[in-house]
């Protein structure tokens, strides 16, 4: 039983020193921005698991407007409860990145200002949200800026 709360003790520790835990089917997620790879994107920002992060353009580098029904196509990326600070990961810069209080109380995480999201039809590194036939929703470069353009396949 000691070894059990001991390894429970770490993991918990664990959590809260790299941006806090949250559980997705039954695996700890790590709430860390970090940079990723998209063929015909480029590097844009990404959430701890991989899954692509958009600004709502709305927003204007402000508050966020994407609330209710929008929020559940848009799944804002806020930070567990306890967790005051977003982690950087490898090649983000973490002077760009801080927090906004949403209508409900919870932190949303921002980049360069801008509230940040996810799509709920994407897949890890497969973004599907970006440019005007889904409204104002645009990929994050690392280096704070919003790229308008459609994310191209390779060679198309």
């Amino acid at each position: 039983m000691r070894w059990f709360s001991a390894s429970t003790l770490i993991s918990v520790s664990l959590c809260l020193l790299f941006g806090g835990c949250g559980t997705t089917t039954g695996t700890v997620r790590l709430y860390v921005v970090r940079v990723i790879r998209v063929p015909g994107a480029g590097s844009v920002l990404a959430d701890g698991a991989g899954y692509p992060l958009y600004i709502y353009e709305n927003d204007q580098q402000g508050p966020s407007k994407c609330t209710l029904a929008c929020a559940a196509e848009w799944p804002p990326l806020v930070l567990p409860p306890g967790v005051r600070h977003p982690v950087a990961g490898s090649g983000v810069d973490a002077a760009l990145l801080g927090t906004a209080r949403r209508v409900n109380h919870s932190l949303q995480v921002t980049y360069n200002r801008w509230p940040l999201y996810t799509y709920r039809d994407d897949a890890p590194a497969q973004p599907t949200g970006q440019g005007a036939a889904m409204g104002a929703w645009y990929l994050i470069s690392p280096n704070g800026t919003v790229d308008h353009q459609p994310v191209t396949s390779p060679g198309g």
